[in-house]
């Protein structure tokens, strides 16, 4: 029996009150390796430790499954490579299979965790930097809507195993792993990220620059430029013009307003301009998308 299986095994005999604990038997697990959807993403283990006093592991060779590990309460510390991080409540850490690691809770606050080991062919691109997020710790801006997820896939996990369960618990894990790297990129209630994008959000019909609105957040413009392009893929500018074409189609679609007129009421004083913006989103002018066929 590997080192990893000792682990499990030796816990499995501790255990924590109310801890709940699911294992996919291992001939199932192999089976979904060559099943349709399974085969992308497949869970072995998942579980919910609530304060795990105590609760170590060491894995000098790593883990043969990615491993995803969410704090909920408490604390605790993740090595990763040589590398420490701290684990506290609202952070999620993903240890990618193969690493050697070592974690374990706090001794006077141990953390309350919902953890999951899962393998596949997509694993790796899913729990990767998926959004340009490179570091392994991360904090959630909802972590409940994780946790449900989490609780989802465990109460799955625990019920009688079948090939429709195992499928189930594929789709489930794969929502709560991209909601995990979403979620991680989101800016927090009230940062100057998030101010910024409300205030183009209410504004729509206007313009305004890049040195204007970081002076309005409390940022330098490279700084706000920098969590924008990491939140969003793009610059301030890129942002501002995907509401105005998000309004714009809005309009096209559920109105009879002429293209002048949608261009005015998205900021566009030059409608031959806003028609050319348009397109260079859209691939069509407004009228063409307008006339297309939708729902």
């Amino acid at each position: 029996m590997d080192e990893t299986l000792l682990a499990r095994a030796s816990f499995r005999s501790e255990g924590f009150a109310n801890q709940r604990l699911a294992v996919v038997p291992r001939p199932q697990l192999a089976a979904a390796a060559n099943t349709p959807g399974a085969r992308h993403l497949a869970v072995s283990d998942a579980g919910y430790f609530p304060v795990a006093t105590g609760h170590r592991r060491v894995r000098p060779d790593g883990s043969p499954e990615t491993i995803v590990i969410l704090c909920v309460a408490g604390g605790g510390r993740v090595r990763l490579a040589g590398t420490e991080h701290a684990l506290a409540p609202g952070a999620y850490v993903t240890i990618p299979a193969g690493t050697p690691h070592e974690y374990q809770a706090s001794a006077d606050a141990p953390w309350t965790i919902w953890w999951l080991h899962a393998r596949g062919t997509d694993v790796a691109e899913l729990t990767g930097p998926l959004l340009g997020r490179p570091e392994p710790v991360a904090r959630l801006r909802s972590v409940d809507r994780v946790v449900a997820l989490f609780d989802e896939l465990v109460t799955l996990l625990e019920r009688r195993p079948s090939p429709a369960q195992q499928l189930a618990a594929s789709g489930i894990a794969w929502h709560l792993l991209t909601r995990l790297a979403v979620d991680a990129v989101q800016p927090a209630d009230g940062s100057p990220l998030e101010r910024a994008m409300r205030y183009l959000e209410a504004r729509v019909d206007g313009d305004i620059s890049v040195a204007e609105l970081a002076a309005i957040v409390g940022l330098s413009p490279s700084h706000l430029g920098t969590q924008f392009r990491r939140a969003t893929g793009g610059g301030p500018g890129a942002f501002h013009t995907s509401l105005k074409m998000a309004r714009a189609r809005s309009l096209l679609d559920t109105t009879s307003m002429p293209v002048a007129a949608v261009a005015s009421a998205v900021g566009y004083t030059d409608p031959l301009y806003f028609s050319r913006s348009f397109r260079r989103v859209h691939g069509v002018s407004p009228t063409s998308y307008r006339a297309q066929h939708k729902g």
